[in-house]
């Protein structure tokens, strides 16, 4: 939220350079508050676990929020319940004509698979395409970040020799970013991917903004200039035992899947793992909430996809 102070206190100025967002007095008597509406594209297999992840993550802010579940066709879903989809996620048909403040569209297992060999790539543009006109932000997250930039910007994804898996070192590159607001300048955080997208390709789009990143994972947090796109390559809502479940699994189909690297003690998966990226997590997802959804939304949900007003901020 934003903080409210007298009206011409010297101390604005100083916050101001800091890109602590604030509102005078006169100010916050004219401003409207309504819940904010996020809509959440949940592409990976397990749908409740990461339901259950990303709500915690949106339940972290004195925001009242309320969110839609979208899936991305009608074809059955393996590890959920065909009750609980029929119950609770809606297609894109059903809600093309909403507008939301936010949405988050999560990663799913394809990144080794060619985009245009996606059985739902189609979809997936028209969706991205929508965005632009009834979204006012938008937080993709790992194959989520690789197929939006492919879409939008033109950047192809790398394959990796490798899976990328395990919890990795990162720094701030621009750590007066809003979305970074409160994090330390070094932080860990989780990733579990088979492919990236390459720094150089990024820093070549002028409207994109790497504001952190990892000497081994690469670029991890990037927005675009006016905050309407938020692209997060890792996995901070991911619960303690996700990458202990994930490298089980791929034992468990024969794939000799590499051990999570910093993750486990001593690398050894009979010991429990170390997990040291909550805080960070929670405040990426409530700086995304205050600073790139709340305060850049129109109050009237009818003006969304127009043009964004101006702001104090300096979003990247």
């Amino acid at each position: 939220m934003p903080l409210r102070i007298p009206d011409n206190l010297p101390a604005s100025q100083v916050l101001e350079l800091e890109n602590i967002f604030c509102i005078s007095d006169a100010q916050a008597q004219h401003q409207d508050i309504r819940p904010q509406r996020i809509l959440l594209l949940n592409l990976m297999p397990k749908k409740i676990d990461t339901e259950i992840h990303l709500l915690r993550m949106l339940s972290n802010t004195p925001l009242q929020v309320e969110v839609d579940l979208m899936r991305i066709s009608d074809k059955p879903s393996k590890n959920t319940p065909v009750a609980h989809m029929d119950a609770f996620y809606k297609d894109f048909s059903a809600i093309r004509s909403n507008k939301y403040d936010g949405m988050i569209i999560t990663g799913a297992p394809l990144g080794q698979v060619p985009f245009e060999d996606v059985y739902f790539w189609q979809e997936m543009t028209e969706i991205m395409d929508w965005t632009l006109t009834n979204v006012t932000s938008v937080m993709y997250l790992c194959w989520g970040v690789q197929a939006a930039m492919y879409h939008l910007y033109g950047i192809d994804k790398v394959v990796l020799p490798k899976k990328l898996s395990g919890v990795y070192p990162h720094h701030l590159v621009k750590p007066f970013s809003p979305i970074v607001r409160g994090f330390d300048d070094t932080f860990d955080a989780p990733h579990s991917r088979y492919a990236e997208v390459p720094v150089s390709a990024i820093q070549q789009i002028p409207e994109l903004e790497i504001i952190a990143a990892s000497e081994i994972a690469g670029a991890y947090i990037i927005a675009s200039s006016d905050g309407r796109q938020l692209f997060v390559t890792g996995h901070s809502e991911y619960e303690p035992l996700c990458l202990k479940d994930e490298y089980e699994r791929d034992l468990a189909a024969g794939h000799q899947p590499a051990i999570p690297e910093h993750y486990f003690p001593n690398d050894d998966p009979a010991l429990p793992p170390i997990v040291n990226w909550k805080s960070h997590g929670s405040l990426l997802f409530s700086n995304w909430l205050n600073y790139y959804v709340y305060q850049l939304t129109p109050f009237d949900m009818n003006n969304i996809g127009e043009q964004l007003g101006e702001t104090k901020m300096t979003l990247v």
